[in-house]
């Protein structure tokens, strides 16, 4: 007997049916599994036997051939355990044969015959949806993620008794929607640092705020304990809420990831990220033998902060420069090549020396020029040109830092920020649908930059001398230009002015230059 069970591969975020075939024929008891299969598919087999005798059911010794088609793709992971056995189960006429018609099946057999979680059920769910899929079968703590996927039937299975005592009755217990109350991300809240809390500072809090309203990245420059960790970290509580789109966007990534918690199927708040400085090249970028999302990725509509920045390994540093300008990365392997997005803010910090006390007023550099050279040549020149703020981090008077006056709050900066993000969105929804499009001023391309950031002959006439002065490359002088948008956007203004070119011209001054 032949069975057929769809199931489903993930390579990348991007989704490949793969039919189950399983023929039982008499003859001496053999399990043969073909279609390239790892060494965790090829396991399944002892899986399989394992969980459908101690389910009660019965294990056919008979010669068991299961083809996993396409034959020419790698399948990976223990995802086809489920459809493996449901496929057992099918050819030995254990189930009637028309109860699996058009619906896919994913899942891992623990030896007692339960169903275990399996990665990346969001973007499975997805695909399903958009091949005309009516019913995915999920392992049941699962269920909740593949949910988010409107207009097809998830069915939770717990166990494989359970399921296939369902499937001969032919009464399926869908997944009830009514308890996932994910239809929105939830309201905005952050348990970190409130700005607030950061006495004094106000011109890398106002950098802080242009850069969260547009966006960009930004690097801080200052000497130990100036306070450029403690802004970074509280950078996240001023961001605009995620749309629904974002959210599942981003849940995508983590669903492949691994890293989505139990109890919250749907990332709600921005990721951010803050990876060691001794991260390898492919935790930083992805990759791996079975390629998974790196740093980068995981920071998609976040923010990827850098902390001692010249202390990261300079090959880990140059491959940033292809997501900060694409907003993706790709990753080349024999078997062929994927794509994980990489939409994020770059937010870096970094001491002006290797001792940190170069240019401050009351300590001494004990670091000679040239020392000091090398130290800041560790980031390269074209990485730096793809930042679009540069600020210098001062040190904070003991005044400031005892006033007991509260600042102003995080949630009063983000509802301007919110308002400034507001104004991109209804700016570039006249010209963008898809999902790549740009969402910000950060994400503009060179021809929106001329539609959106013309100038007058006063603002042309101080770009004019800038680029001069400041010998501003053609990518510098867009990002000044984008800068200037935000400055703009934040003054409710539908012009850029000469006022918003010059506060955004000192934020590209490089200070490791100076």
């Amino acid at each position: 007997m032949l069975a057929k069970i769809k199931s489903c591969s993930m390579i990348g975020l991007t989704g490949r049916m793969v039919d189950v075939e399983v023929s039982t024929t008499t003859g001496q008891a053999f399990f043969g599994l073909v279609g390239l299969p790892d060494a965790a598919v090829k396991e399944s087999a002892e899986r399989v036997r394992a969980a459908l005798k101690n389910s009660g059911l019965s294990y056919p010794y008979n010669h068991i051939t299961v083809n996993l088609a396409p034959a020419d793709l790698r399948k990976a992971g223990p995802s086809y355990d489920l459809p493996i056995a449901l496929g057992l189960l099918l050819a030995t006429r254990q189930m009637p044969s028309h109860v699996l018609q058009n619906t896919m099946v994913v899942g891992e057999l623990a030896l007692d015959g339960e169903v275990r979680h399996v990665r990346g059920v969001l973007p499975i769910a997805a695909f399903a949806r958009r091949h005309g899929i009516s019913a995915l079968i999920v392992p049941a703590c699962d269920a909740k993620e593949a949910a988010l996927v409107p207009d097809i039937t998830i069915v939770p299975a717990s166990s494989l008794s359970e399921l296939v005592e369902d499937l001969t009755a032919e009464t399926l217990r869908p997944y009830d929607r009514s308890t996932t109350a994910e239809s929105a991300p939830a309201a905005h809240t952050y348990a970190g640092v409130d700005f607030r809390e950061i006495k004094g500072q106000e011109t890398a809090k106002r950098a802080m705020e242009i850069a969260a309203a547009g966006g960009h990245n930004a690097l801080m420059v200052g000497s130990p304990g100036a306070g450029k960790t403690l802004l970074a970290r509280a950078l996240p509580s001023i961001l605009p809420r995620m749309t629904i789109e974002e959210a599942l966007d981003v849940t995508r990534v983590y669903s492949v990831a691994d890293a989505l918690p139990q109890d919250a199927p749907l990332v709600q708040a921005r990721p951010f990220r803050a990876p060691h400085h001794t991260v390898s090249h492919a935790g930083m970028i992805g990759g791996g033998k079975q390629p998974r999302p790196g740093e980068v990725s995981l920071a998609h509509r976040g923010v990827l902060f850098l902390d001692e920045l010249p202390e990261f390994d300079a090959r880990t540093l140059e491959v940033l420069r292809q997501p900060l300008e694409d907003k993706l990365v790709q990753i080349s392997r024999v078997s062929g090549s994927l794509t994980f997005p990489a939409r994020f803010m770059l937010i870096a910090a970094m001491n002006p020396c290797k001792c940190g006390w170069t240019g401050d007023p009351t300590r001494h550099c004990s670091c000679s020029p040239s020392q000091i050279q090398i130290y800041q040549k560790r980031i390269s020149g074209p990485l730096l040109d793809r930042i679009d703020m540069h600020l210098q981090v001062a040190r904070v008077p003991f005044e400031k830092l005892t006033d007991l006056q509260p600042g102003e709050s995080s949630e009063t900066v983000r509802m301007r920020v919110q308002a400034a993000r507001d104004r991109q969105r209804a700016r570039f929804n006249t010209l963008f649908t898809d999902e790549n499009a740009a969402t910000c001023n950060a994400d503009m391309t060179v021809g929106d930059v001329r539609v959106h950031c013309s100038l007058d002959d006063a603002g042309r006439s101080l770009m004019k001398a800038a680029m001069t002065q400041m010998q501003m490359s053609a990518r510098g002088y867009h990002r000044v230009l984008k800068v200037a948008r935000t400055i703009a956007d934040l003054a409710g203004e539908s012009c850029v002015g000469t006022a918003h070119l010059a506060e955004a011209l000192q934020y590209r001054h490089r200070i490791t230059e100076s």
